[in-house]
């Protein structure tokens, strides 16, 4: 079954066929590690999980390379304010280096915890500095480059044919549309507003903590060079897949094209993958300089497990807006404790069913489903599909319902197969035999009274025909 994906480049689904059939090679735009990624972020991080198993359930083998920024990525897109790096060590008292190995190491421990897959490949921006180099030489050979004194070396938009492409305007439109909205502000001494460093001089009046020498002077790269350089250096000059948020599409990826093509004279990357914003009310973009981010550590200190969040990410198309709210995320934990009470109840159906299935109805599932991801990773559409046959009438047996599930999270990520032992408080524990020993006993009030005593500190009381069994209660 084909799959189709909306190309940013030409706004429209097209059918995926990879450069070289043996290996798709994909580049994600890592985190700039100079604070905790907040969930926003991660909700970038887990599309493109997504799209990767996908490739792989279609039986695809999967390049991907993801960088660490850990220099150059400065606090405003005009190319001026402080390296964000510099500013992390400010506030902690900390070397750059330091803060840089402490952020990296935080942001895979997120990325664990939502059962995200590691890159093939991570790459940081500081141990590519002699790439970045060379790139900006063949740009400068062939005429995209000029220097600003005491700034940088600057690219030349101008200089581009179909600078701006991607976004879906000509040059003369994007200029206006910068100015307009004021992202960048214009600086008199670049040629356009466009422009962009390459690399920046070093202060005169201060030592940087990383900076390095080059043939135009001690500095740093700028931004966009690292991208395009290390995907380049592990992709080769053209490759499949670029992803990244929608933020990134006007200037970051855009200036990714601008300078890999102006370097290579070859289409830099076949197709273009964003996702959309995670939204607080009022449907503001979740960002740390507004001051509303939530980490994944404080959805763990509410009492939520990673997965469900994760959860929730799948309930919205990645290219659709996906307003968190905590009574959002209670849906998602609760709809994915259901999901794993119905595996628990179909895992001891199993053990004792002799029902057979109707083949017919299995192939149906599995259709059904990959047709859902091969949809540009319809996520809503697969989880629907997924409730459909935990629900259904249909014969099919417990066993081969297992079996579907299990195969459908190598998608899904939810580490459906892994059965989850709650660790049952003992004060609780105690209860529940005090609440037994009082049913036994035919005293059922105190027996009632004992079950909401249990229910207020969080945890349910189930009686079946083989005793209590005890679980925790929704959030």
């Amino acid at each position: 079954m084909e799959i189709k994906l909306l190309n940013t480049m030409g706004r429209k689904k097209e059918v995926f066929k990879p450069i070289n059939k043996e290996e798709v090679r994909m580049y994600c735009c890592g985190p700039t590690v100079y604070n905790y990624a907040h969930i926003g972020n991660l909700r970038t991080y887990i599309f493109e999980d997504v799209l990767r198993r996908v490739l792989e359930f279609n039986g695809f083998k999967v390049r991907h390379v993801m960088n660490i920024t850990d220099v150059g990525h400065l606090t405003s897109d005009a190319d001026t304010g402080e390296d964000k790096m510099e500013v992390g060590a400010k506030r902690e008292r900390k070397t750059v280096w330091e803060i840089a190995e402490f952020y990296t190491k935080a942001f895979f421990e997120d990325t664990q915890r939502l059962n995200i897959l590691r890159p093939t490949i991570v790459c940081k921006a500081t141990d590519h500095i002699k790439e970045m180099i060379e790139l900006i030489q063949k740009l400068e050979k062939k005429g995209y480059t000029y220097i600003i004194e005491d700034d940088g070396v600057y690219y030349d938009t101008s200089k581009f044919k179909d600078y701006g492409k991607l976004t879906g305007m000509n040059f003369e439109e994007l200029q206006e549309n910068l100015k307009a909205g004021a992202r960048v502000e214009f600086n008199p001494k670049k040629r356009n507003i466009t422009d962009f460093a390459l690399w920046k001089f070093s202060p005169k009046d201060k030592k940087r903590q990383m900076e390095w020498d080059s043939p135009w002077g001690i500095g740093f790269p700028g931004w966009h060079i690292e991208c395009s350089a290390m995907s380049m250096k592990y992709l080769g000059e053209s490759f499949d897949i670029h992803c990244g948020g929608i933020d990134h599409i006007p200037i970051h990826h855009t200036n990714e094209i601008a300078q890999s093509e102006g370097a290579t004279g070859k289409k830099f990357v076949n197709y273009w993958l964003h996702g959309a914003f995670l939204v607080m009310g009022k449907k503001e973009k979740m960002a740390k300089s507004a001051g509303n981010i939530l980490t994944l550590q404080t959805l763990i200190d509410k009492g939520f497990d990673p997965l469900d969040y994760r959860y929730l990410c799948l309930t919205a198309h990645y290219r659709s807006e996906l307003e968190f709210s905590w009574e959002s995320l209670k849906a998602a934990r609760k709809s994915l404790l259901k999901l794993r009470e119905k595996i628990e109840e179909f895992r001891e159906k199993a053990k004792k069913e002799k029902n057979e299935s109707d083949p017919k109805i299995v192939k149906k599932y599995q259709e059904a489903f990959l047709e859902a991801i091969n949809d540009d990773l319809n996520m809503p559409n697969a989880l629907s599909i997924v409730c459909d046959l935990i629900k259904t009438k249909e014969k099919i047996s417990a066993k081969d319902r297992l079996r579907l599930l299990f195969e459908f999270d190598k998608v899904l990520g939810l580490n459906l197969e892994k059965e989850k032992k709650e660790e049952i408080p003992e004060e609780i524990e105690k209860l529940v035999e005090e609440r037994e020993e009082a049913r036994k006993k035919g005293d059922f009030k105190k027996a009632d009274e004992i079950r909401e005593k249990i229910k207020s500190m969080g945890y349910l009381v189930e009686d079946t025909k083989d005793g209590p069994k005890i679980k925790k209660a929704n959030l």
